[in-house]
């Protein structure tokens, strides 16, 4: 029997705490006596009360409950610890597990907060970090493929074209000179333009020298190289005759886009104003009546002309007789490239160059040096006058000279077809909207 304790404390016996003298242990094994059941009602503490014991009672109370190692000793076994992450340390008393809950409860909530990075985080090029380092823009595909596997484009040209079938497709000489000259002047006029949009008006002081043709020739060179969107519009006030020399027409002019110029908030309400030809030039018509195009003014031009920026990028303007009108002021403003066409013949030819005299005196200087001068043949035969002459005399004044054959598929005055034209016709348009878009890439750069 175990002697029976005296230091028994009220907190003990309040409790309900049992001492060994009245527990029956015979049947445990670890200290003799007999077993017993005991049912024991525990008060509840409030957390008032709880707070009420002392350290000192605490650590009385947990003396009590350890059994003393001198008397009951235990063989030692060596073992390997194992800490379970599930189970932490129990808590002795109530206080203690009430303690502990809200240490864990406390710490929980540490551990859901989101870690903070020690720098800021920031977007870096790979050069930045290491100039060893090579990024993925070099990987390209002239670095990457083998040429002796990369199958090479059929030619173009009669004897490459032929080498080529006779020998099984094994033997590609490359294009002919004819299909690379082609290929480099598509290079060319499809040459990217930074910025926004940009105006080339064509100029001419004297009717019947082929102002609205060349317009027309132009717009359909680009159009038909470029992958971006082209616009002519006419803004002459006699009556212009540019939307007849396209096959489509959409019935709307200049004044239409005006009066609705506030309800266009897409391209497909401007398409239903402008006509489309086969090349994806579009056209922008003047009013049939010449009492309705005369009141088309500055004012006007620059409301349609700020719809048109909007979408697209190349605008042309073909400009009427008229050099003082308020529409060609308007248009001479918005100028990025000009185009002047001259005739072959001495009058034609001394009115241009009186135009670029009269460009240079009102402020435009900069524009006639960077323009572009069409010596356009319009009527058939040899021409009286030296083309070469001409072409030395406006040479020394603009940037460059174009010559433009004679063709009768645009002497009928009719719809232009683009694929019907003569080669040599053709070439000369082509040539022409390499030379516009050459001069805005100077002046893009300047």
């Amino acid at each position: 029997m175990t002697p029976e304790r005296k230091d028994e404390t009220p907190d003990e016996l309040e409790n309900g705490v049992l001492t060994t003298g009245s527990i029956d242990t015979a049947g445990i094994g670890l200290i003799g006596g007999s077993t017993a059941q005991v049912d024991v009602d525990l008060p509840s503490l409030t957390a008032d009360e709880d707070d009420l014991l002392t350290e000192e009672e605490l650590l009385a109370e947990a003396d009590d409950l350890l059994v003393d190692r001198s008397s009951n000793p235990v063989d030692t076994v060596d073992a390997e610890l194992v800490v379970d992450p599930g189970t932490g340390p129990q808590p002795i008393s109530r206080r203690e597990a009430h303690h502990l809950g809200d240490h864990d409860a406390k710490h929980a909530v540490e551990r859901v907060h989101t870690r903070t990075a020690d720098v800021p985080l920031q977007s870096r090029r790979l050069g930045e970090l290491e100039g060893g380092r090579e990024s993925s823009d070099l990987l390209t595909a002239d670095r990457l493929l083998d040429p002796a596997h990369v199958v090479r484009p059929e030619p173009e040209g009669g004897w490459q074209h032929f080498v080529y079938s006779v020998t099984g497709h094994r033997v590609n000489l490359g294009d002919g000179k004819r299909a690379r000259a082609r290929k480099e002047l598509d290079r060319r006029i499809a040459a990217p333009l930074g910025g926004g949009a940009k105006f080339v008006p064509i100029l001419s002081r004297k009717g019947g020298v082929g102002k609205t043709t060349v317009s027309t020739l132009l717009g359909m060179a680009l159009a038909d190289a470029r992958d971006d969107r082209v616009i002519a519009i006419d803004a002459n006030p006699d009556r212009g005759t540019l939307a007849d020399r396209i096959g489509r027409v959409s019935g709307k002019t200049v004044r239409d886009l005006v009066r609705v110029r506030g309800e266009v908030v897409g391209f497909n309400d401007l398409s239903s104003i402008v006509a489309r030809d086969e090349t994806r030039l579009d056209v922008l018509a003047s009013d049939a009546d010449p009492r309705v195009s005369e009141a088309f003014n500055d004012r006007d031009y620059h409301d349609v002309a700020s719809v048109a920026a909007h979408y697209y990028s190349i605008v042309l303007t073909d400009t009427g007789t008229g050099i003082v009108h308020s529409v060609m002021e308007a248009t001479l403003q918005l100028a990025d490239v000009l185009v002047v066409v001259a005739g072959l013949s001495v009058d034609e030819a001394r009115l241009a160059s009186e135009t670029l005299t009269w460009l240079e005196t009102n402020g435009y200087e900069d524009q006639v040096r960077n323009a572009v001068v069409v010596l356009n043949t319009a009527r058939p035969g040899t021409p009286l006058v030296r083309a070469s002459e001409l072409e030395a005399h406006f040479g020394t004044r603009v940037r460059t000279v174009v010559r433009m054959p004679y063709d009768p598929h645009l002497a009928a005055g009719s719809a232009v077809s683009f694929r019907d034209l003569q080669p040599a016709t053709r070439q000369a348009a082509r040539e022409l909207a390499a030379t516009v878009v050459e001069g805005l890439r100077i002046l893009a750069s300047a």
